[in-house]
């Protein structure tokens, strides 16, 4: 049976999960409207990975004996300056996913939950991958400063994600 503070903690975790699928479909939109059905299909692709991590999550809690209350999803940023802009935001929210999740990891070990300990493990590097291919991509729209061919290469890029 999981604890109720570590089940409250996980709620929270899946409300910020799905929280980060709408923002990255938001994200998929503001790259449709400027013509960069690329970056729309990797931003679409990321939402949809969001979705999976909060079933996963969710399905942690049910086994655990636990019930999932799920809360209000905040609208998320509607637009951006550029795709650098937007970048940034992306490698910024990951970030913030990243500490949730050793937030986790802490409260795990400190209320001796071995099994959502364990379950948390598979966040925690499933985090470095995704801090590491939003950062590439940043770095790279960076080197083209956002413009030109360069961003229209990134964008044939990402759509083959």
């Amino acid at each position: 049976m999981i604890n109720k503070k570590m089940e409250q903690e996980l709620n929270n975790q899946i409300n910020a999960e799905i929280y980060s699928s709408y923002l990255y479909l938001s994200m998929s939109a503001y790259a449709e409207t400027q013509n960069l059905s690329g970056f729309a299909s990797w931003l679409k692709a990321q939402a949809q990975e969001e979705v999976t991590h909060a079933m996963k999550i969710f399905d942690h809690v049910v086994e655990r004996g636990g019930r999932v209350v799920l809360g209000k999803i905040d609208g998320p940023k509607t637009d951006w300056e550029d795709m650098v802009e937007v970048f940034e935001d992306v490698y910024e929210h990951e970030q913030k996913v990243t500490a949730m999740i050793h937030r986790l990891v802490d409260m795990a070990i400190e209320q001796k939950d071995h099994a959502t300990f364990n379950f948390l493990q598979w966040f925690v590097e499933e985090q470095v991958e995704e801090e590491d291919s939003s950062s590439k991509v940043l770095e790279k729209l960076k080197m083209v400063q956002g413009k030109g061919a360069g961003i229209f290469m990134l964008d044939r890029e990402l759509s083959k994600r």
